[in-house]
């Protein structure tokens, strides 16, 4: 697996959990990153995805659901809502991952962890938010500064 490949693996599985379990993020990042052998400039963008996902969960479900409305996200498989949002965050908040670089992670991603379908159900909703990151990104870029203005 390649370096960015792994941190991102670090994060599915940190987000996995505190999505299933509900345990603290900061516990449970911690402990993965304890777990892991990442270098420090690994473990810092683990833990930029991580603390950058979780807090925008709600939104970018939203645009998860839009994109796939047959599954609800409460049915969509754990793993397979986390990698989703992991690489739209990455393409449309974080804005540092080419998007198709973003949509391979996630499909090498799902291979590992998903099902036999997962790959092929993510390349698809990711296909779909793709065709419209311009506007998730200007949406994403309003929430970000309304939950500056709130805080």
């Amino acid at each position: 697996m390649k370096p960015r490949t792994r941190a991102r693996s670090a994060a599915l599985q940190a987000l996995y959990e505190v999505d299933l379990t509900g345990h603290p993020v900061g516990t449970v990042l911690q402990e993965r990153l304890e777990e892991s052998d990442l270098d420090a400039t690994l473990a810092d963008f683990t833990r930029q995805i991580v603390l950058g996902v979780w807090p925008m969960v709600k939104v970018l479900d939203q645009f998860i659901t839009e994109h796939a409305p047959e599954w609800p996200m409460d049915q969509v498989a754990v793993i397979d809502r986390n990698i989703l949002r992991i690489a739209l965050w990455e393409f449309a908040v974080n804005g540092k991952t080419p998007i198709k670089v973003a949509i391979n992670e996630a499909v090498e991603l799902a291979k590992t962890f998903g099902s036999d379908s997962t790959p092929r159900f993510v390349n698809g909703v990711l296909g779909s938010l793709a065709n419209r990151q311009n506007e998730i990104r200007q949406a994403m870029k309003r929430y970000i500064d309304e939950q500056d203005q709130a805080n």
